[in-house]
């Protein structure tokens, strides 16, 4: 509308004097605005204006007028914010719709009943990429990130101890771990002593398990006795310092992702003048970028001190044993899925899924109860079709289940799927049943009362999940976060630096998930 009134004031001003037109133009103008006959007033105006705007755009400055517009019309109809397709070519009238942006629409299903003909096609084949898929490849000269640094004896009294360290590990299982690994680094650095973590109780985990219902406190104090000295608790000497309040030890607020040399400048001298310190929250505060013997502490800790407790361990084992026998027809193998479909992560996405006022609802109340107001700030602008074609949109089980048989997994192959409760679980996950029937959980690999202890308590329950995942042929991340990211450097770990690792590409996923005429 505006480049329409600047061209039609431009019009008015006829006063200056202009070169001729062209004997073309001319001529067009002579037949367009002669007399007319059946032609009223109205239709005049809209003629003229019609036609200055075409002149207007064969001249150069016409050009350079509408040189911005015309850009930022090509990149919104490139981005596909606005598109329109032809629907019909009626009494040689041409009919248009708006185009819905890519991704806007979830059209999972639709593909799903396109592609489905085919997978029934394929069924008990005799190629199955779970047993053909990467070959094991040597890997000259690979060593554990604890062998390259540490040997396992030889070490000698630790020197005395600078004081106490007290940390607070706050999140999920594997974030409460990177904590706990954080704080073993941090305190060999000081010299410190450090007291068995806290755990904080967290408003979307909901878990109220402490360090020693989900890790085995002996095995890990004992693991680390050669590097870093740690407690249980803090000695009754000192806590009376500080009237048997741990409250009233010093908080350090150290900031985010801070370096060695920061801990050794600003806390090292507080740690020996006080005797003991706090620092809490202790998620990420310490650099991922550090020297190769700080890093080994990380390693050390990971991968060889945290330990799950012997409930944890027992029942894992068991379910992993299952999942064995039940993977028999295949040698034994099968493939783990950590599926990130609960409540909490698709309302956290911003993405819409089957769209409608329930579906929005829910999200909405999910938002609010674990992020109080951080989705409704003031500029906050939610996307979702832009999320899901930049690949943030969480996969679906049966987006999960098209991608994996699209790679050769046909429907003998056995699949273990680690999740929490998934959002709207019976419908979300029908189809990817339908394309894999021999599809456990750890409600279906364990029975009710051997779960009884752990419900309730979603660390714990993700413990179970982490070490049947741990010991599968392949493993499938979906979403990212720390969970799958622990769990690939773990398999990296103890299979000896190779480990079978399906890592999509959201991206280029989004668009065939978008085309209900693929097949």
């Amino acid at each position: 509308m505006h480049g329409l009134s600047r061209l039609g004031t431009g019009g008015n001003r006829s006063v200056s004097p202009s070169p001729p037109s062209s004997p073309r133009l001319r001529h067009g103008r002579h037949k367009n605005f002669s007399g007319g006959g059946g032609r009223g007033g109205k239709q005049s105006a809209a003629d003229k204006i019609l036609f200055l705007l075409i002149s207007s755009v064969f001249r150069r400055k016409g050009v350079l007028l509408f040189a911005p517009l015309l850009y930022i019309l090509g990149m919104l109809l490139f981005m596909g914010s606005l598109g329109f397709d032809v629907v019909s070519l009626k009494n040689a009238v041409v009919v248009v719709h708006r185009r819905l942006p890519p991704g806007s629409v979830y059209r999972g299903p639709q593909v799903f009943q396109k592609l489905w003909p085919f997978m029934e096609a394929e069924s008990n084949a005799s190629h199955n990429a779970l047993m053909t898929t990467w070959n094991l490849k040597t890997h000259q000269g690979w060593k554990p990130c604890v062998n390259s640094i540490f040997s396992k004896s030889g070490f000698s009294e630790l020197p005395k101890s600078n004081g106490f360290l007290i940390i607070e590990a706050n999140g999920g299982l594997n974030q409460q771990r990177l904590s706990i690994c954080d704080a073993v680094a941090v305190a060999w650095l000081l010299n410190a002593t450090l007291v068995i973590p806290i755990f904080h109780l967290n408003s979307v985990w909901r878990d109220s398990s402490k360090f020693g219902d989900i890790f085995d406190e002996e095995f890990f104090i004992h693991a680390l006795r050669n590097h870093v000295n740690v407690v249980r608790e803090l000695p009754e000497d000192v806590l009376q310092k500080f009237n048997n309040n741990i409250s009233k030890i010093v908080n350090l607020r150290v900031k985010g992702w801070s370096s060695p040399a920061h801990y050794l400048q600003k806390v090292l001298p507080k740690l020996q003048a006080l005797g003991a310190v706090r620092i809490a929250p202790f998620s990420n505060r310490l650099a991922y970028s550090v020297p190769s013997n700080v890093q080994g502490l990380r390693c050390l800790s990971n991968f060889e001190a945290l330990r799950f407790s012997e409930p944890i361990r027992t029942l894992a084992d068991k379910m992993v044993e299952r999942m064995v026998m039940k993977s028999s027809h295949t040698g034994g193998k099968y493939v783990s899925v950590h599926l990130r479909f609960e409540m909490d992560m698709v309302a956290f996405s911003c993405c819409e899924y089957d769209g409608g006022e329930e579906e929005k609802r829910e999200m909405d109340l999910a938002r609010e109860r674990s992020w109080r107001g951080k989705f409704r700030r003031r500029g906050r602008v939610i996307r979702p079709a832009a999320n899901r074609v930049d690949g943030k949109c969480p996969l679906t089980p049966l987006e999960v289940g098209m991608m994996l048989r699209g790679m050769g997994f046909d429907n003998n192959t056995s699949l273990f799927v680690a999740a929490g409760n998934i959002y709207k679980a019976e419908k979300y996950m029908a189809p990817l049943k339908q394309m894999f029937p021999l599809l456990e959980t750890k409600d279906t690999l364990a029975i009710p009362e051997e779960l009884a202890p752990f419900k309730g308590h979603s660390s714990r329950l993700a413990a179970l999940d982490y070490t049947v995942c741990l010991h599968s042929e392949v493993f499938v991340t979906t979403q990212g976060g720390n969970f799958p990211h622990f769990l690939m450097g773990h398999r990296r770990y103890i299979y000896g630096g190779h480990a079978k690792t399906i890592k999509p590409d959201k991206r280029k996923l989004a668009p065939l998930f978008d085309n209900p005429h693929i097949g």
